[in-house]
């Protein structure tokens, strides 16, 4: 089917209380493995690109690639530009076949990231493409980080109604203790999920949780027992992603866990098999171990059954 926005998929999860996943793409293997698992999940699901997929493979070429899928794909599927913080990349997308779009102006101080934002939903929304904001830092909230400190990184409940109000994006992505990438916690996880439930009162476009990959124990030693090395790497826990859920967010992103899971299953692959060179098998481990993260991801998301 044609692509939808994420606001189109957002709001059928805020009212149904699940979240849709937002699964990286920078290849033809990542994104085959993203819609074949959904479709074989019956869940709706966002296909992310950062601004670097999009230079490592190309703007059109993901363009037509995703589209392409979508149009096979009986399941509700989103183009969505995952962290823009580049202007003429936006507009790229928003020419080039993108059905949702971020601008990421968190770094800037308010009235900027708000001027940033008001400017992209303008023209976005004149073409149809839906706009995720970003208000907040991500950078993950750690036990040795002082309470002031913690309080300056995470989302303000009070600042993000006036955000979305003088803005008007469709959906928010807030910072309550999340990071990116495998290391995100050197402690326990500590969430703010008080933040998360007030700003859920007070807010009423769909949320987004950024840097939710789980980093699960057994993926890590997966790899690791073939060669890989990640010392430390650590995630958030489903039941805390559950809970973020319960708690009005309505899109989840997950990179990190698939590039795990990929260097697991090739790594297996290659040393089980040293005789094969054929990418396409080699590649093809890599999406089936892939397949196995985002089926997961999809149950503890709720959304199996959606699309």
């Amino acid at each position: 089917m044609p692509l939808v926005t994420n606001k189109d998929v957002q709001l059928e999860a805020q009212r149904g209380g699940y979240a849709v996943g937002a699964f990286n793409t920078s290849n033809l293997e990542l994104t085959q493995a993203i819609i074949e698992t959904a479709v074989e999940k019956k869940s709706p699901v966002i296909v992310a690109t950062s601004q670097s997929a999009i230079k490592y493979a190309g703007m059109e070429e993901l363009s037509l690639m995703v589209r392409k899928l979508a149009e096979k794909a009986s399941i509700p599927v989103t183009l969505h530009l995952d962290h823009g913080t580049d202007y003429s990349t936006i507009i790229g997308c928003l020419r080039s076949g993108w059905s949702s779009v971020m601008i990421d102006g968190s770094s800037h101080p308010l009235e900027e990231n708000i001027a940033l934002t008001k400017e992209i939903v303008k023209v976005a929304h004149a073409v149809g493409v839906s706009v995720e904001a970003e208000l907040g830092r991500l950078m993950g909230v750690e036990d040795e980080i002082s309470v002031d400190a913690r309080e300056a990184i995470l989302t303000d409940p009070d600042e993000a109604v006036r955000f979305v109000e003088e803005t008007g994006c469709d959906t928010l992505a807030i910072a309550i203790g999340t990071s990116h990438g495998a290391y995100k916690f050197k402690g326990e996880p500590r969430l703010a999920f008080d933040r998360l439930e007030e700003i859920a009162k007070k807010v009423s476009v769909p949320l987004v949780l950024h840097g939710a990959s789980s980093v699960k124990k057994e993926i890590v030693q997966w790899g690791e027992k073939y060669g890989a090395k990640f010392p430390g790497a650590a995630g958030v826990p489903d039941e805390h992603i559950k809970k973020a859920i319960s708690l009005g967010i309505t899109k989840v992103n997950i990179d990190t866990d698939l590039r795990l899971s990929f260097t697991a299953g090739v790594r297996e692959f290659l040393q089980k098999r040293p005789e094969v060179f054929d990418p396409r098998k080699i590649l093809g481990a890599g999406k089936e171990a892939m397949k196995k993260v985002i089926s997961q991801k999809i149950d503890i998301l709720g959304s199996e059954g959606k699309g």
